[in-house]
C-alpha cells in the first residue's frame, strides 16, 4: 500500500507471545495458561463461540485485566509497555464504531491524530486510505449514510491510517455479501503481500482463515487446542489419498502398510491413506493387481481447514494439556 512505511519484519521475534496468559471475570476463568509463539505475516485466531478469541485481543490491547502471566508483541511485554505496544497496532473491531454525524475523511482524520500523527500527516493519511480501500469517492458523505460494505471499509481504514506494525481485525468479513466478502479479501492478502505490516485476524468463518492466514491458533474453552503454521503444513510432502476398490481385499491395507503407508479402512473397499515422502504411487497399483482387485477410484486430498478445525473440536482442551505436558 503506498505511503505505508516501510518496515522490515522480522521474522525470527514473535509477533505475539503468549507466556501463561490467564484472565478471569469474577471467579469465571476465561483464558488459562495459554502459551504459544506467532511469527506469521497473517495469524488466524479461531474458535466456537465463548472460546475466549475476542478477549484474548481485548488483553492484547490492555482493556482486560491479567490474572496470570503475561504477553508480548513484538518483545513488549503488555503489563509493562502498554503505550507503545498501542503505537504499533491498529484495530478493526467487531461492531460499529463509527460516529455517524462524521464524514468518513473526518474521522479517520480523527482516529490518526489520535494514533499520534501530525494534524497534516493524519488528513493526508486519511485521504490515501480511503481510496485504498475504495472509499476515495465517498469519502466526504457521513458515515451514517454508509451501507454495511462501506462501513467495514471505514473500519479497516481507520486501522490502517497510522501505518501499524501489527494489524488486528475481528471478523472483517462479518455480513458481507459475497462480493463485498471478496473485495475484503483481496485487501487483506493485498496488505499481507506488501510486507509492511503482521496481520492478526479473528474470524468464525474458516475458508476466510484458511485464503488469508499462515499460522493459526484455534481456542476452546479459553484453552489452546491446536497451533499450526499452515504454511508448512500445506509444503509438507505427505499426501492423503482416498482410495475406492471394487470388492473388498482383507489384507490389502496390510500390504499398503508394508510399503510405509498409514492405511486405514473406513467401509466396504474405501481405504485413506498417508503416503510417505516420495512414494511411488504405482506401488498402490501393483499391490492392488496381485489381488486382482479393480480400482474404481483414487483421489489426492490434504487436510483442510476445516479438517484440523474439527478434530481440534473433538478433544478435551485439559486432557490435551496433560498429553502435551508430558511429552515435554
Amino acid at each position: 500500500m503506498g505511503g505505508t512505511p516501510a518496515q522490515e519484519i522480522d521474522v525470527v521475534q514473535a509477533v505475539v507471545e503468549l507466556a501463561g496468559l490467564s484472565v478471569r471475570f469474577g471467579k469465571r476463568e476465561i483464558l488459562t495458561d495459554l502459551r504459544a509463539a506467532l511469527s506469521g505475516r497473517t495469524l488466524g485466531l479461531l474458535g466456537p463461540n465463548g472460546a475466549g478469541k475476542s478477549t484474548l485481543i481485548q488483553t492484547l490491547l490492555g482493556f482486560c485485566p491479567i490474572a496470570g502471566g503475561t504477553a508480548r508483541v513484538f518483545g513488549h511485554d503488555i503489563r509493562q509497555h502498554l503505550r507503545s505496544i498501542r503505537a504499533q497496532i491498529g484495530y478493526m473491531p467487531e461492531n460499529d464504531a463509527l460516529v455517524a454525524d462524521m464524514s468518513a475523511v473526518t474521522f479517520v482524520r480523527m482516529l490518526g491524530e489520535l494514533s499520534g500523527l501530525p494534524a497534516r500527516a493524519a488528513l493526508e493519511r486519511a485521504h490515501e486510505v480511503l481510496f485504498y480501500v475504495g472509499l476515495g469517492e465517498a469519502r466526504y458523505r457521513k458515515l451514517g449514510t454508509y451501507s454495511l460494505g462501506m462501513k467495514q471499509m471505514a473500519k479497516l481504514a481507520q486501522a490502517l491510517v497510522h501505518g501499524p506494525r501489527l494489524l488486528i481485525l475481528d471478523e472483517p468479513t462479518n455480513g458481507l455479501d459475497p462480493s463485498a466478502r471478496q473485495r475484503m479479501l483481496r485487501l487483506i492478502r493485498d496488505i499481507r503481500d506488501s510486507g509492511h505490516m503482521h496481520i492478526l485476524l479473528c474470524s468464525h468463518l474458516l475458508r476466510d482463515v484458511e485464503e488469508t492466514c499462515e499460522e493459526v491458533l484455534i481456542l476452546k474453552q479459553g484453552r489452546i487446542v491446536h497451533h499450526a503454521n499452515l504454511e508448512k503444513e500445506r509444503s509438507a510432502n505427505k499426501r492423503f489419498v482416498e482410495l475406492e476398490t471394487s470388492g473388498d481385499e482383507g489384507d490389502f491395507a496390510q500390504a499398503l502398510a508394508q510399503l510405509g503407508c498409514a492405511c486405514t479402512a473406513v467401509g466396504a473397499g474405501r481405504y485413506k491413506m498417508v503416503l510417505p515422502e516420495d512414494f511411488d504411487l504405482r506401488a498402490v497399483y501393483r499391490v492392488a493387481a496381485e489381488r486382482d482387485l479393480p480400482l474404481r477410484r483414487l483421489s489426492y486430498r490434504r487436510d483442510t481447514l476445516e479438517d484440523i478445525f474439527l478434530k481440534a473440536m473433538e478433544g478435551d482442551p485439559k486432557r490435551d494439556e496433560l498429553r502435551l505436558g508430558s511429552q515435554i
